[in-house]
């Protein structure tokens, strides 16, 4: 097994350079230290579980992505309350007091752990990417220090658990997509109490609330999703629910359009606004197209991005410029990792944001 790796300072120049930046930007707790806990928020009224104003619910009342968690799921106590026992996606897991070392493995955590005002002492990196996306940089650019203390633990597929071990953590967080869930929880439940969540962009905001459950701190993640959902619906009445949007992106060979279940797709269902034909589908998060496919992508309005930040992987095929949305100018690229790669309440408020910036127009 590889040494545990070092802390080290975000790499590149133009994180450091972005985190200067935005000094002003919210600062967080570092976990392992002690300091006062945020005050969490009143929960909603009603039921108790999120929801959007009633300009944005689907005809039928139901949401692709579930705004709440499964019956029978989370600990059932009041926030700041330990011990606690959380069920979750993989079992139930007893936290004996409140976290104060946590490490997260999967894509989302980070950002909902960051938004719920902590920083963990641990997290992976995908593969070319930073432990820390730019856009979390920069929003929670006031802890810049404690960002770049954060120890990188490898992928995360295949953490480092010796590296792991050397933080001693009091919490961990993984999900269950994308990798043998059952056996890494297992080596992780061996170092520390281990909480699994779902993954996928369609599960986020059940993640969120589970998450925020395991720190004491599920009313807070509630009233978060609340205040998103009713932004959302605002949006979605203010355009009179009329133009359709299209989502697509390209990574290596592959070109796809982005459904309904998918992140930025629930982002746009928040705001009851529909999909051009071919993108309504719920039964996955994208779907591959060919390149002669391309017509397929067109809508009133086109968010797009590319692996790696070069658009003309997209703009440069030779049926790009047919492409109706195109000439009207409102084919737009974006952020790839808040639109397409992390799933958090700090990326669908980004998502969020662009989308009023731009529909709007």
């Amino acid at each position: 097994m590889p040494p545990p790796p070092s802390h080290r300072a975000l790499p590149r120049r133009r994180l450091l350079t972005l985190l200067a930046a935005t000094a002003g930007a919210p600062a967080l707790v570092a976990c392992g230290g002690a300091a006062d806990r945020p005050a969490t928020a009143a929960a909603p009224s009603g039921t108790g579980s999120p929801s959007a104003a009633p300009s944005a619910a689907p005809p039928d009342g139901t949401w692709v992505t579930p705004r709440d968690l499964p019956a029978g799921w989370g600990s059932g106590q009041a926030d700041g309350v330990f011990p606690r026992t959380v069920t979750h996606a993989a079992g139930r897991t007893t936290i004996e007091r409140a976290p104060a070392r946590v490490v997260v493995i999967s894509t989302g955590q980070l950002d909902a752990v960051l938004t719920l005002g902590l920083v963990p002492v641990g997290a992976t990196a995908g593969e070319g990417a930073e432990v820390v996306p730019a856009y979390l940089a920069e929003a929670f650019g006031g802890s810049a220090a404690a960002l770049g203390a954060i120890t990188e633990l490898g992928s995360r597929v295949e953490p480092n658990l010796e590296a792991l071990a050397a933080l001693a953590p009091d919490l961990v967080l993984v999900n269950a997509a994308g990798k043998d869930a059952g056996p890494l929880q297992q080596k992780l439940s061996a170092i520390a109490p281990t909480v699994v969540t779902r993954g996928t962009g369609l599960y986020w905001k059940q993640d969120f609330q589970l998450l925020a459950d395991a720190l004491g701190r599920r009313e807070q993640a509630r009233a978060r999703l609340v205040e998103h959902q009713e932004r959302a619906a605002a949006l979605g009445t203010a355009l009179g629910g009329a133009p359709t949007v299209s989502l697509l992106r390209k990574n290596g060979d592959r070109v796809r359009v982005f459904g309904v279940a998918s992140f930025s797709g629930s982002v746009v269902e928040d705001a009851g606004l529909p999909r051009p034909p071919g993108q309504g589908f719920t039964d996955d998060t994208s779907r591959d197209i060919s390149l002669e496919e391309l017509a397929l992508v067109d809508g009133d309005h086109l968010f797009y991005a590319a692996q790696g930040g070069d658009e003309t992987e997209l703009t440069r095929l030779p049926l790009w410029p047919t492409l109706p949305v195109v000439a009207a100018g409102r084919a737009v690229e974006v952020d790839d990792d808040t639109f397409f790669l992390n799933t958090g309440p700090t990326a669908a408020r980004r998502v969020l944001d662009r989308l009023e910036a731009d529909l709007r127009t």
